[in-house]
């Protein structure tokens, strides 16, 4: 119990201590200049700036989707009957599998490409 104690405390202390030092200028201008914080620096905004060119790349692929065109132009109608529905639905699916398939193909091509 007085470990716990004992424990719990430290771990206040360095929890303010952390927080007064972080919020001096003066240290982290100091840690901004040195090359370990610089580097992650780098490394930090080279994977945001990665992620935002996937998603980029992955929203202007969704959009020019015939699945999505398909989407849109299915549920701009109403079905007359339970049939009609069955066939947009059927359709739709076999758009969505095809290109699922596409994707999978070109995934495949790029990996053994990088090979």
């Amino acid at each position: 119990m007085v470990f716990l104690c004992l424990t719990l405390r430290v771990k206040m202390v360095l929890r303010r201590l952390f927080y007064v030092l972080i919020n001096n200028a003066q240290v982290v201008e100091k840690l901004s200049e040195s090359r370990p914080i610089r580097r992650a620096a780098q490394i930090t905004a080279f994977a945001i700036t990665k992620a935002q060119i996937a998603g980029k790349e992955a929203s202007t692929k969704l959009l020019r989707s015939d699945t999505v065109r398909q989407i849109r132009d299915e549920t701009s109608k109403m079905p007359r009957n339970v049939e009609d529905f069955g066939r947009r639905a059927t359709r739709l699916r076999d758009t969505f599998v095809k290109e699922v398939k596409e994707g999978m193909r070109d995934a495949n091509r790029q990996i053994k490409d990088r090979k």
